[in-house]
């Protein structure tokens, strides 16, 4: 007997929060099903993945200097995604962000004010949002679609960054490598904890956590983009003006992603680097929905997926696995988390049972 998907009525809220679960569940059994298939035993494998990379402080240190770029492209990105404009541009927004403030900190180098930190944050944080702002730009004026602008912004912001590290922002005592001098210390975010790389980021996405989950739970402007998001006509009805949403959104979304990249080059690295982003962005898009884009449960899907990127290099060095392994559990996470929202509006059902249910239904009708 098949299974059948019968329509609940409306939404299931106990599967709206257990999906996530089901979903990293689901992956879990899978992955350990295709280590099996490649030869390595499951467990021990899964335990190189997930569970040695966080062992000790060190490992923790790293899954938070890990999260916190991540965390913050997903809080922007719920804000925009609660409005249902579909932002997929954090990833570009980002590189903007991190070259905007090199472009700053590189020419400051000599500057022993605290102001040099502020002015290289703020600098990378509005070239986040101004990249947003051409999403924004387009949809607005042109009606072009937001998917479509904010994915090829994303490869000319790479471009953009390649350019700049091969060329304009150049170290010239960097033995020809492509990166930027590095940063002065008054461009630098500090360390919270000595010998470990977790930095000061850390309260930016603290203050971002807090100011998002106000601006969605508790703002009028909150309730605005939620209304849009619902029913865009009805937004309409009421006075809500749907344009000057589509900025405000991109404008936060982009912001913080810029925050996130400017925080990578004056954090952990230091300098700008064409690797400043191993997909931080993209990664963002799979945590603002696994956290159902809400902020508390963004802070969990985004220690999860930093841990794929840890799991992931330490699985490179103990286990001789590839690179991209990183990016298939990311994949898989969100293929199952796809499948299992249907969950939220279908109930599954046995083809027989569910015939026999229609049976008696028309039988009661006729009656």
């Amino acid at each position: 007997m098949l299974l059948t998907l019968e329509p609940r009525g409306q939404q299931s809220r106990a599967m709206l929060w257990f999906s996530p679960l089901l979903a990293a569940l689901l992956t879990l059994l899978s992955g350990a099903l295709l280590f099996a298939v490649l030869g390595h035993p499951p467990l021990e494998t899964l335990k190189v993945l997930l569970i040695d990379p966080v062992s000790d402080l060190y490992g923790l240190s790293e899954l938070l200097v890990k999260a916190l770029p991540i965390m913050l492209c997903a809080l922007g990105l719920a804000v925009v995604y609660s409005a249902r404009i579909w932002n997929i541009g954090a990833e570009g927004q980002l590189l903007i962000g991190a070259l905007a403030g090199s472009a700053v900190a590189v020419n400051i180098i000599e500057w022993e004010s605290q102001w040099a930190l502020v002015i290289t944050l703020l600098v990378g944080t509005l070239g986040g949002a101004a990249w947003g702002a051409l999403c924004a730009w387009l949809k607005t004026a042109f009606n072009a679609n937001e998917i479509l602008t904010s994915i090829m912004l994303n490869y000319i912001a790479l471009n953009l960054l390649l350019f700049c590290v091969h060329g304009p922002l150049k170290d010239p005592e960097g033995f020809n490598f492509p990166e930027s001098a590095m940063f002065g210390d008054a461009t630098r975010l500090p360390q919270i904890v000595e010998d470990l790389r977790v930095h000061g980021g850390l309260y930016f996405a603290l203050l971002a956590l807090v100011a998002v989950w106000v601006l969605l739970q508790r703002s009028f402007l909150g309730f605005q983009i939620k209304v849009m998001g619902l029913d865009k006509r009805a937004a309409g009805f009421v006075g809500f003006r749907d344009k000057w949403l589509v900025w405000v959104t991109l404008l936060i979304s982009g912001g913080l992603a810029g925050l996130a990249g400017v925080a990578e080059v004056t954090g952990p690295i230091g300098q700008l680097v064409p690797q400043v982003s191993p997909g931080y962005g993209y990664a963002a898009i799979t945590v603002a929905f696994l956290g159902r884009l809400h902020p508390l449960g963004i802070v969990f899907a985004s220690l999860l997926m930093a841990l794929l990127y840890l799991g992931g290099e330490n699985a490179q060095m103990a286990a001789n696995l590839p690179q991209s392994i990183t990016q298939l559990f990311q994949g898989m996470v969100l293929f199952f988390l796809l499948a299992c929202d249907v969950l939220i509006l279908y109930r599954p059902r046995l083809k027989g049972i569910a015939k026999l249910k229609a049976g008696r239904s028309t039988k009661e009708a006729t009656a």
